[in-house]
C-alpha cells in the first residue's frame, strides 16, 4: 500500500466541508498548479522549509550541515543545490526558521487524533475531510484510513483535483464517504496544460463520472473553482464551466475567492521563481466576486 507522507493534521477547520472538522493534508500531487494554496503538498518527498525573518544569525545551522548547504550569510540561509535534506538543521535550530514538511504517520495514530475532537464534529455535523495535495493518490492507503474513521462514526469528506484512478477511489474510498468536493479549475485543455501542468482530460471524465455516481450513491458532490486573476476568473473560462455543468446537470457549484498568501509559502519552499506567470498580492474583490457569481446565476446554477 503506497503510504504518503502527512503535512498537517488542522482541528477545528471550517474551510473543508460542513461543521467542524480536521483537515488531513497529505503531501503529494499530479498537478503543478502556478498558484498553488498549499504547494508543500506538490511533492510526495520531506521538504525544507525556510523562514529567513525568524532567524536569529546564530550559524548553528552552518555547524551540524556537513554538506556546508546553510549558513545565515546565503540570501535563502539554505543553498539547495547543496542540500541533501537530512533535516540536522531543523533539529538544531533554535528559533525554528528552519522545518521539515512532510512525516510519516500511522492510519492508527492519526484516527486516535480525530476522536478526540468526535464532540465537536457530532454536535456541528463536521468529521474529517482528507486533501492535499491529493489525497485521491494514495485511494488503497485513505480508503483504509477513511474505513477505519467510518467504523467509528466520523464522516469523511474527500477534497481533489479529479485528476485520479477511478476505478480504485471508487474501490477503496467511496465506501466510506459522505461527500467529495471537486476542483474544475480550466476548460481549455491547453491553459490547463499551461498552468496546471497536465492535460484536463482525465479530470473533465471523472467530474462526470463522479457527479453521476453522487446521484445513485446518494453521497454529497461540489465542484469547486478556484479563482484565479487573468486566469481562471475570466468571463470565457467561468462562462465554458458553467455551460458545461448545464450540459452534465450541475446545479451547484462554489467559487473560492483568490487568496494571495500562498506566494509566501513558495518562497519558504525555494519554488517561488517557477511561479511568475501568477503573482499578485491583491485579494478578490466583491464586485469581481459578485460578478463571476453572476455567470453562473444567469444559467440557473446556484453559487
Amino acid at each position: 500500500m503506497n503510504t504518503p507522507l502527512i503535512l498537517n493534521l488542522k482541528g477545528n477547520s471550517l474551510d473543508d466541508g460542513p461543521g467542524i472538522r480536521t483537515a488531513v493534508f497529505v503531501k503529494g500531487c499530479p498537478l503543478d498548479c502556478v498558484w498553488c494554496h498549499n504547494p508543500e503538498g506538490k511533492k510526495t518527498e520531506a521538504e525544507l522549509f525556510v523562514s529567513p525573518d525568524k532567524c536569529i544569525g546564530c550559524r548553528t545551522c552552518e555547524s551540524v550541515c556537513e554538506k556546508q548547504a546553510a549558513s545565515p550569510d546565503h540570501p535563502g540561509i539554505v543553498d539547495r543545490s547543496k542540500c541533501v535534506r537530512c533535516f540536522s538543521c531543523v533539529e538544531k535550530c533554535p528559533p525554528k526558521c528552519l522545518e521539515r514538511l512532510g512525516t510519516e504517520m500511522s492510519i492508527e495514530s492519526i484516527v486516535e487524533k480525530c476522536l478526540k475532537d468526535k464532540p465537536f464534529y457530532d454536535i456541528s455535523g463536521g468529521g474529517v475531510t482528507l486533501t492535499g495535495g491529493e489525497a485521491a493518490m494514495f485511494p488503497e492507503w485513505c480508503g483504509e484510513l477513511a474505513s477505519q474513521l467510518y467504523l467509528k462514526g466520523i464522516k469523511v469528506y474527500l477534497e481533489t483535483s479529479g485528476h485520479f484512478n477511478y476505478e480504485k477511489v471508487r474501490r477503496h474510498l467511496y465506501p466510506s464517504l459522505s461527500g467529495i468536493y471537486m476542483d474544475i479549475k480550466l476548460i481549455d485543455r491547453d491553459a490547463h496544460i499551461k498552468y496546471c501542468g497536465v492535460p484536463n482530460d482525465l479530470i473533465l471524465k471523472n467530474l462526470q463520472r463522479v457527479y453521476k455516481d453522487s446521484r445513485f450513491d446518494f453521497f454529497f458532490f461540489m465542484t469547486r473553482t478556484p479563482l484565479i486573476p487573468g486566469i481562471t476568473d475570466t468571463d470565457e473560462n467561468l462562462s465554458a464551466i458553467a455551460d458545461l455543468y448545464v450540459k452534465i446537470g450541475i446545479s451547484e457549484t462554489e467559487l473560492l475567492p483568490y487568496n494571495p498568501t500562498w506566494y509566501k509559502k513558495a518562497e519558504g519552499l525555494g519554488t517561488a521563481a517557477k511561479n511568475d506567470l501568477i503573482r499578485t498580492e491583491h485579494w478578490q474583490t466583491e464586485e469581481k466576486l459578485e460578478h463571476c457569481k453572476e455567470i453562473f446565476r444567469k444559467r440557473n446554477i446556484a453559487c
